[in-house]
């Protein structure tokens, strides 16, 4: 089982135009030349097309044009300085073309653009398209065996790949990396990560910092025991392996009692930012298993944590843990936006998280110190962050659950805010977010490991707000709290774009792609697409035109798990969308 070759490949529209200016050339200058020196010629064309550097993504964020990493930038602001869709203008967004997926999953995808080609992503191919038109150029699918969606705790999905030197990286849900010539979708190497059926898969984006490519894996409900990884570009060979659960006898090992560090969890799947200046990776870890706290006493490091991480070596720098000995899936994978603020008087290199247990976290990058923690949605679980540690101060209602008891705590394990990427914009100073509102009960009981199957060890079962049940707000970085909100009964569960249009794009799972005016909040813009929206929004130009592309396909999280019987009317069936201003 494996990629199967690209499907109709052919090349861009511009790559296209190329090679009919050096074939005419060559005709005019070069009759001479036999037909084996062409079609050497035309291959060096068609790479040298699709190269990029190191150097382009680090400078990704500042050219529009191209979209060569996860998130806009390697500070995962997801903000564009782009304004020719504004406030002003929005009223004239259309689309302009629609691309079918042919996949009923939830699509997840984050769309990387190069030279005029656009790259998406499902689970179970990969394709590549004419920005411009939709076109497409190529697809070459995926196999994986049949049995592997059972242990894809929550949605069979991809977010995307990455980009260098004319190859694309992607991950696959049996726990695999794969390489694909990105001219043709040709595989050029494919690399095991580990046997999936224990309970890995990989759903993550890779990421590219300082020649290495990093990838983290899935299955923290599986009882494994979390990695990062980082390999070679060019051969697919793995470079080394950072363990976010300490082995025996290392530091920290002493947070896991017994033999529970083999089955503690601690998932790394979410794509991580990168400080090229500072040579340093920050990748978050998901929740510790079983969710049972009382089954493994201890702070259980690295779970819920970030770390601070070498790319070329994957050493750990530092770390910072939100939630120690975590009963509650409260992953700490959430995007990890890099800025500079001023707090206190001094400008500091900071990260922010929205973290999953609804506290809001400003941290400084270099050397992991606590700045700033503050609640951005309704939190019971805890009475507050110790102001010089950061570390949680444990409500009465979180020390009756140790004990046994069945409690209501808030945030569920939907978290205050899940996966859903925000954005910062440097400009008004705030994060936007999609924020979740809803609640559970919760006990603990004896949890019991089997390879491959749910790990929890605890009962549960939602609590649902009598209004709303998420929130898209404009949140202050160093307070938490929310300068405008907006409500939505079926909570929003895409991403977030921030433009210099002074305007905020996210969607709907029931369909809806939406603009918002950044000050106030008010809803500017809305455009039905005809499955839920739960992807990833991204703006760029071409030839002097700004474009907005987004993914729908609902499906992912909240519509498995949640019962949420109005979703029922919202068809499946993920599409590539791109709007353009059509003329006044």
């Amino acid at each position: 089982m494996g990629t199967h070759g690209p499907l109709i490949p052919t090349y861009s529209g511009r790559l296209d135009k190329k090679i009919v200016r050096i074939r005419e050339f060559m005709g005019r200058n070069m009759k001479a030349l036999n037909t084996t020196l062409l079609a050497a010629g035309l291959t060096v064309l068609a790479t040298a097309a699709f190269a990029q550097s190191l150097d382009d993504l680090k400078n990704d964020a500042s050219t529009p044009e191209d979209i060569l990493t996860y998130g806009m930038g390697y500070d995962l602001k997801r903000h564009s300085p782009l304004d020719q869709i504004n406030r002003e203008t929005v009223k004239r967004l259309v689309p302009v073309w629609s691309y079918s997926l042919a996949d009923n999953r939830g699509q997840e995808s984050f769309p990387i653009i190069h030279d005029g080609v656009m790259y998406v992503t499902t689970h179970a191919a990969t394709m590549a398209l004419d920005a411009l038109s939709g076109r497409q150029i190529w697809k070459t699918t995926v196999d994986y065996p049949a049995e592997t969606p059972r242990v894809a705790c929550c949605g069979i999905v991809n977010r995307g790949v990455a980009i260098h030197e004319g190859k694309l990286y992607r991950t696959t849900l049996d726990a695999h990396v794969v390489a694909l010539d990105a001219a043709t979708g040709a595989e050029i190497w494919k690399s095991k990560a580990i046997d999936f059926k224990a309970g890995y898969s990989f759903t993550v984006a890779p990421l590219i910092a300082n020649g290495v490519l990093i990838t983290g894996i899935s299955g923290g409900e599986y009882g494994i025991r979390g990695f990062i990884d980082g390999w070679d570009l060019e051969s697919g060979e793995r470079l080394w392996r950072t363990y976010t659960i300490p082995g025996a006898g290392e530091k920290h090992s002493d947070t896991w009692p017994g033999d529970t560090a083999k089955t503690g969890g601690a998932p790394a799947w979410l794509t991580g930012s990168y400080d090229p200046e500072l040579d340093l990776v920050y990748w978050g870890t998901g929740n510790p298993g079983p969710w049972n706290a009382e089954f493994r006493k201890g702070d259980n490091l690295y779970a819920s944590s970030v770390l601070a991480m070498r790319p070329k070596t994957g050493e750990i720098v530092w770390h910072f843990q939100f939630s120690p000995n975590d009963p509650y899936d409260y992953d700490a994978t959430n995007d990890l936006v890099i800025a500079d603020l001023a707090i206190d008087g001094a400008m500091r290199k900071v990260i922010m998280q929205a973290n999953r247990n609804g506290y809001f976290y400003v941290i400084d990058r270099t050397s992991g110190e606590f700045l700033k923690g503050n609640a951005f949605e309704r939190v019971t679980w805890a009475d507050g962050l110790d102001p010089k540690t950061g570390r949680p101060i444990e409500s009465e209602l979180t020390k009756k659950i140790r004990a046994g008891e069945k409690i209501e705590i808030w945030p569920s394990a939907f978290g205050g805010k899940n996966w859903s990427p925000m954005a910062f914009n440097p400009t008004t100073g705030h994060a936007y977010a999609n924020t979740l509102h809803i609640g559970w009960t919760y006990k603990q009981v004896e949890p019991q490991y089997r390879a491959g199957v749910f790990y929890f060890g605890a009962e549960f079962a939602w609590v649902w707000p009598k209004g709303a049940r998420g929130y898209l707000r404009a949140i202050d970085p160093l307070t938490g709290k929310a300068k405008w909100e907006q409500p939505s009964d079926i909570p929003r569960m895409a991403g977030v774009l921030s433009t210099a249009g002074n305007l905020i794009f996210t969607g709907r799972m029931t369909g809806e792609f939406e603009a918002f005016d950044i000050e106030t909040g008010d809803a500017l813009w809305v455009f039905q697409t005809g499955s839920g929206i739960v992807g990833q929004p991204v703006t760029w130009e071409a030839e002097g035109k700004q474009y907005v592309t987004v993914v729908n396909g609902g499906g992912a999280v909240y519509a498995l798990f949640s019962g949420d019987e109005r979703l029922a009317s919202t068809p499946p069936g993920g599409s590539v969308w791109t709007f353009a201003l059509m003329d006044e």
